[in-house]
């Protein structure tokens, strides 16, 4: 089985907060980000007693979580144990590109995704925000979000019945991008993540596992722009390197388990 602990954060600190001392993650979070990382393969309750156990999660306390997150439809159960459930494919398929982009290739056009419905309930408003979000675009005014077509894939809000795809160019696109997004502060609070995880090696491993999730937290809003419109020294490569490595750390954990 191949391990990779993409660490999905549900009840997890500020990441703008100072990472020392950060709370572990609740032991449903701890669940959800341990079968996150295995999909679409399973694991029995077995394995993911023992790994709870190594991060301070009593086992009771697991097997509640698994019962509760089969109900919330976060988890399913299959003949080999348990994997991840309908309701976290999309937050797997975000944090699948934010670890591993595609390729950067771009041709200067941007997807455009204009909101046309004038008058929506709040709940449909907060939905299509987090579905515009999710798919790394910015809102440049109300209505009107945007992002460079740089990203090979699907554009899940494009079928959207209150949104108006379409595609534009611009004169000034690294302005523009500068304007979508605060690079430089994303930049800074990269950099200070990346040294926490390096400096919390000795930490609990469920401390260090509350750090590593804040990291991919941070990770999961990097725009992935094309490289000529980010400033220099961008530090997107950086993160994922760190988190690569604990994800090593976590593999020889897993093996020994």
């Amino acid at each position: 089985m191949q391990w990779s602990l993409l660490c999905q954060v549900e009840a997890v600190a500020d990441p703008h907060a100072p990472t020392a001392g950060t709370r572990p993650l609740s032991v449903r979070s701890g669940v959800v980000s341990v079968l996150l990382g295995c999909h679409p393969e399973s694991l029995s309750s077995r394995r993911i007693v023992a790994i709870g156990r190594h991060l301070g999660m009593g086992e009771s306390a697991v097997r509640a979580a698994l019962t509760r997150g089969v109900a919330a439809g976060d988890l399913e159960r299959t003949p080999d144990g348990y994997r991840i459930g309908p309701r976290q494919l999309e937050r797997h398929r975000q944090q699948s590109e934010a670890v591993a982009p595609g390729p950067a290739a771009w041709d200067g056009t941007w997807e455009t995704a204009v909101v046309v419905a004038a008058a929506r309930p709040p709940a449909e408003r907060t939905a299509l925000r987090a579905l515009l979000l999710g798919h790394r675009l910015a809102e440049l005014r109300e209505g009107v979000w945007l992002r460079p077509a740089n990203l090979g894939r699907p554009a899940g809000y494009r079928t959207h019945p209150d949104v108006h795809p379409c595609t534009s160019t611009h004169d000034h696109p690294a302005e523009l991008a500068r304007r979508l997004w605060d690079l430089d502060a994303w930049a800074s609070t990269a950099r200070r993540l990346v040294d926490d995880l390096a400096s919390g090696r000795d930490a609990a491993p469920a401390e260090r596992l509350a750090a590593a999730a804040l990291l991919v937290r941070h990770l999961r809003t990097d725009p992935i722009l094309p490289p000529a419109l980010l400033p220099d020294e961008w530090p997107g490569a950086l993160v994922r390197a760190a988190y690569a490595g604990y994800q090593a750390e976590l593999r020889e954990l897993a093996a020994g388990l």
